[in-house]
């Protein structure tokens, strides 16, 4: 059965295959899928978003986000999901957002599934009230532990990234890779110093988004320790990402937050290459200590990893993300969630 799937994005980041954030990539693989497949997928999103189906713009915010623009933005994105409603004959609406619940569409005859991509404890206590034909889900079994008691989940759909477009051979180089949000709760400053403390180059690709407590740690804590062996090289598209995580020597994760899922920690098993991470949230469901990668607990056993990555089977990585971490897998689960939901309405 055909389906035509409305999809509602974070108003603040910009969906696209080269997005920073996890939730807008994986909403741009589930995108490209449905129309790929034959389906309808109409978008809700940043006005600076690339979709494969119908685009529905947000004005995009410049400058730092304050609450204005956050309830400008909400206001924006409830009036556009309402015209989606009317013009398209929507079978699901799928929310990604971290603030999806401040524009949850009016009751519906429509299913409402919205995927929990962040920790638990970084949404408001709304977002897990119980609502009629709205089903939440997690993405990894820790984050579905870290839920209020009570919450109604669906089973989880754990994330996947496109592990045959991953496949590059490329000459390796002794560098290693950082990505990600560039924020406090990443940590990004310990990878450098990392780097440093093992005499190896350090990249470090991301964003910084404009809000105060970001562009302040990235001011105070990364910039400084910038220098021409450790290089801040912005934005990495997919293509480029894919060259410069297979040549790497490692992907540095010291990320402090309770990680729910980790695209990148995918990515580079994809591309055959080791990831060295702190063993939070569900990072330890991803990189198998001493096989892929290594789970370390500070600067100094991190510098020390980056030597032992030498030891590691690439090959035994990308054939762990071709086993695990498809997109294909997470597809398939989406479109079956989509058919059952659009069935109960």
């Amino acid at each position: 059965m055909s389906l035509t799937v409305l999809s509602i994005a974070y108003p603040f980041s910009p969906v696209s295959p080269d997005a920073v954030g996890g939730a807008e990539q994986i909403l741009s693989q589930i995108d490209a899928a449905l129309v790929a497949t034959g389906h309808r997928s109409v978008v809700v999103a940043n006005a600076a978003s690339e979709t494969r189906g119908t685009l529905i713009p947000t004005a995009t915010a410049f400058g730092p986000i304050t609450p204005q623009q956050r309830h400008a933005a909400w206001a924006e994105h409830r009036r556009n999901i309402v015209s989606a409603l009317r013009s398209h004959p929507v079978d699901v609406v799928h929310m990604h957002g971290i603030d999806f619940h401040h524009y949850l569409p009016l009751p519906e005859p429509v299913p409402v599934l919205a995927t929990l991509h962040l920790p638990p404890s970084w949404y408001g206590c709304d977002a897990f009230e119980p609502r009629p034909g709205v089903y939440l889900h997690c993405v990894s079994p820790r984050q579905r532990r870290e839920c209020p008691p009570g919450a109604r989940l669906l089973p989880d759909i754990e994330n996947g990234v496109p592990v045959h477009a991953l496949q590059c051979r490329c000459r390796r180089r002794r560098f290693a890779m950082t990505l990600g949000r560039i924020c406090p709760e990443k940590n990004v400053h310990v990878a450098l110093d990392a780097g440093r403390r093992a005499g190896i180059a350090v990249l470090l690709g991301g964003k910084v988004f404009p809000y105060e407590a970001h562009e302040r740690y990235f001011r105070e804590q990364v910039a400084p320790r910038l220098d021409r062996q450790r290089r801040y090289i912005g934005v990495v598209p997919f293509l480029r990402k894919r060259r410069l995580l297979s040549a790497a020597r490692c992907l540095l994760l010291p990320s402090l937050a309770p990680e729910t899922s980790s695209l990148v920690a995918m990515e580079s098993l994809a591309c055959g290459t080791p990831v060295v991470a702190f063993p939070t949230g569900a990072v330890p469901g991803i990189v198998e200590h001493g096989v892929t990668g290594f789970l370390v607990r500070d600067t100094a056993e991190m510098a020390d990893a980056v030597e032992a990555c030498g030891a590691i089977d690439r090959e035994h990585c990308r054939q762990v993300a071709r086993e695990r971490f498809s997109a294909e897998r997470m597809i398939a689960r989406y479109f079956d969630a989509y058919q059952q939901l659009s069935g109960r309405a």
